[in-house]
């Protein structure tokens, strides 16, 4: 049954629905074939191209790949992109950042994708907010605001497990968002680390 799916038409078809990412239950509800059919199909375009498996259950168009931010906010969720990635994506650091990394409740996980490492570090349900959708240059992804970040990373640093980056700009934050959000995590050793910032 396989055979009646396309590869071109069935590009077309995802593009047209501007599913950007997608599983096999996605295609049995849109073509209404059996999971064996929807499996081998995967498969065997996986292997000559069309597709590109960005995990397990995952895939893209290989033609139409997502950017790293979308990659980073579909492999796991809930998840929003924050810490060095998007202390850098703000120009707060001067480095150049070699994993995407996010937020997430769900537990710690590191995913390699492409030759690109993706990691996700555990905060609080508490703490899950501070990010809002970026909608820039045909991209659509969760980040966080450069104050949730600054407070997201230095929790991490508070920890002791982060490094310091001696580098990172301190002007031009809002003083009062990185105090809320700092309250949100509890932790006397974040607090002193942001009243030495601020």
């Amino acid at each position: 049954m396989y055979t009646l799916l396309k590869p071109l038409q069935v590009r077309e078809e995802l593009l047209q629905r501007n599913l950007r990412f997608f599983t096999s239950q996605d295609f049995i509800r849109i073509y209404k074939i059996p999971s064996y059919s929807v499996k081998y199909f995967l498969e065997t375009q996986v292997k000559k191209g069309l597709f590109s498996r960005l995990k397990r259950g995952i895939y893209t168009l290989k033609t139409d790949i997502p950017s790293e931010e979308e990659i980073a906010n579909a492999i796991y969720k809930p998840s929003y992109i924050s810490f060095e990635y998007a202390l850098a994506y703000y120009n707060l650091i001067p480095e150049m950042v070699y994993s995407v990394t996010s937020a997430t409740t769900m537990p710690t996980r590191l995913f390699n994708v492409s030759g690109k490492a993706f990691s996700y570090q555990t905060i609080k349900k508490e703490a899950f907010t501070g990010y809002s959708l970026n909608k820039i240059e045909g991209k659509n992804f969760l980040i966080a605001e450069k104050e949730k970040a600054l407070v997201d990373y230095l929790y991490f640093v508070s920890l002791k497990k982060s490094p310091e980056n001696d580098r990172l700009e301190t002007k031009g934050f809002d003083k009062e968002k990185i105090i809320f959000y700092a309250t949100l995590f509890k932790n006397k050793r974040l607090n002193n680390l942001i009243k030495a910032f601020i």
